[in-house]
């Protein structure tokens, strides 16, 4: 809750608050315990990588980076990130509780619920085989809902509201279906992927679909940290309007919208995840045949003086 903040903030501290309004007291209290070893780390080791490569485009870490003290050596999305991974996993053993065939309780169903919508995209999109891809596809849907509805929680920001965040997401995606490509059909049957069935125009596809490949990730983190970025500063705006009147009543008459901007970015993001799966993954060639179905042998009948009757299907 970005709005939250920066108000209190700003009513607390006046203007020296303005720098920092972004910063949750949680944020605060880790970098006052755990700033200062980090801080010294971080100088002996990133801040001189940063140093020389900034050279090169006649800058500096801090121009770029700003400044680096120890309050904020661990920044807020970091924080912010590491406990949407530890509210994921409470969430989904607290709705887990204990599990039963016969009488399952609504945390059950509702885990349930989520747990066959993901299921069954997998095999849609990607086809029976694409169920053992589920536990990672899954865990993006969950970290990622619960990072952006992180944001409407006072005291907590989204983690995705932050490029860094959304960028390493993508990131992640990525690697992960040219893992996958490059593990089922080898390094050479992945490249040969992108340049399609056409041989003369084959350097030219390849290229297009080798920039198209790399561009994704930036696509998808830039996709879900512009929704949810915008999400925060349209109730920062609004509750700012008229101090005092839509201070609490507009935002929270926009959280709905905002709990559908986190669904609805959560969705985008795993159904283009499992569609990049669907181009680098294939069913093995025993699983093309559906259930139930037998290969067609025709053999001849013959009768009690041999001669050939019919044919016979079985």
């Amino acid at each position: 809750m970005f709005w939250l903040l920066e108000t209190a903030k700003a009513a607390e501290h006046g203007e020296q608050a303005q720098a920092a309004h972004h910063t949750p007291i949680i944020v605060e209290l880790v970098n006052h315990y755990l700033g200062e070893p980090v801080h010294h780390l971080q100088m002996k080791t990133t801040y001189k990588f940063w140093t020389s490569f900034f050279k090169y485009f006649h800058t500096t870490p801090e121009v770029v980076f700003g400044e680096y003290t120890p309050e904020n050596a661990i920044p807020w999305y970091t924080v912010m990130f590491v406990i949407a991974c530890i509210l994921s996993v409470t969430i989904i053993w607290i709705l887990k509780g204990k599990l039963s065939v016969e009488e399952p309780g609504s945390g059950q169903q509702t885990l349930e619920l989520g747990v066959l919508a993901v299921r069954d995209m997998l095999t849609d999109i990607v086809g029976p085989h694409g169920i053992k891809y589920f536990p990672v596809v899954m865990t993006f849907a969950v970290l990622i809902l619960v990072s952006n509805l992180m944001g409407m929680f006072p005291l907590f920001l989204a983690p995705t509201a932050a490029v860094s965040v959304t960028f390493a997401l993508g990131l992640s995606s990525f690697l992960y279906y040219n893992y996958i490509g490059i593990k089922e059909n080898g390094l050479f049957g992945h490249l040969k992927h992108w340049a399609g069935p056409v041989w003369w125009i084959a350097p030219l596809i390849f290229v297009i679909e080798g920039i198209s490949n790399f561009i994704r990730p930036f696509s998808l983190g830039i996709r879900l940290f512009g929704n949810m970025f915008a999400d925060e500063q349209v109730v920062s705006t609004v509750s700012g309007l008229k101090p005092g009147v839509t201070y609490w009543l507009l935002p929270v008459l926009i959280m709905p919208l905002g709990v559908f901007v986190s669904f609805i970015q959560t969705f985008v993001f795993i159904l283009l995840s499992q569609l990049y799966l669907s181009e680098v993954s294939h069913a093995p060639h025993d699983e093309h045949s559906e259930p139930g179905e037998h290969s067609a042998v025709s053999h001849q009948v013959h009768g009690p003086e041999g001669e050939e009757l019919a044919p016979a299907v079985t």
